[in-house]
């Protein structure tokens, strides 16, 4: 690897680490702005998307001008893709949490909707997967990105449960409608957070093993790092 690949990896990285950063607080800010009723704390997310955008659209020139300068191969070439998809998602998932922010607004000026349709639980548990995922990209930690893996079934259980709850409440109290269905599409937007956090997650994988494990049922296969002489 030449020294001006490796200055070019390594700011891509620390860029990547910085969106990576600013858009598990947005997550965490709509979350909190929508759990704990704050439309003030909602209005900042939704002020902070441009900032994830900017971010988004730097990072992949960069990646595409460091494949068209350095044309780089295997381990390098692998993780100039994966960086590509994971920026892409982070944005992706900017934008869900503004949508949250959106929801959050909304609701936090409404009466609540009752017990059975509270997002605590299910938030808490997405901004989990968020942050290790995260954590997992800073570390390489493959098996920390399996353990993400395995989280995302409980989550849609969860969302299965919540729609259940919004068609008994629509049914039974029509008056709420408006309410149950801006709740029942924050907890879609949790639930697709999730679904990028598994994806950031397999993107990981593959740039540390080179094993796509998109649609994969057997287990993923022990890896380690081989010695660079």
């Amino acid at each position: 690897m030449t020294q001006h690949l490796l200055r070019d990896l390594d700011i891509l990285t620390k860029k990547l680490l910085a969106l990576g950063e600013l858009v598990e607080s947005l997550i965490s800010d709509a979350i909190e702005a929508l759990v704990e009723r704050k439309p003030e704390l909602a209005k900042q997310v939704l002020a902070s998307d441009d900032e994830v955008d900017r971010l988004e659209v730097e990072i992949e020139e960069d990646c595409l001008k460091i494949l068209a300068l350095h044309q780089p191969v295997a381990k390098d070439l692998r993780y100039l893709v994966a960086a590509l998809k994971v920026n892409n998602d982070l944005e992706r998932m900017g934008d869900l949490a503004s949508n949250i922010a959106d929801r959050a607004k909304y609701l936090s000026r409404k009466p609540a909707l009752g017990e059975d349709l509270d997002l605590r639980d299910m938030a808490i548990k997405v901004h989990a997967m968020v942050r290790d995922v995260l954590k997992s990209v800073v570390d390489r930690d493959t098996k920390l990105a399996e353990s993400v893996l395995k989280a995302d079934d409980e989550i849609d259980e969860i969302h299965a449960e919540m729609y259940k709850n919004v068609v008994q409440i629509t049914k039974h109290e029509p008056k709420k409608m408006k309410r149950a269905l801006h709740f029942l599409s924050a907890s879609r937007y949790l639930e697709r957070i999730a679904d990028l956090a598994t994806n950031i997650a397999e993107d990981l994988i593959f740039m540390v093993t080179g094993v796509v494990v998109r649609h994969r049922m057997e287990p993923i296969p022990e890896f380690e790092e081989p010695n660079e002489e």
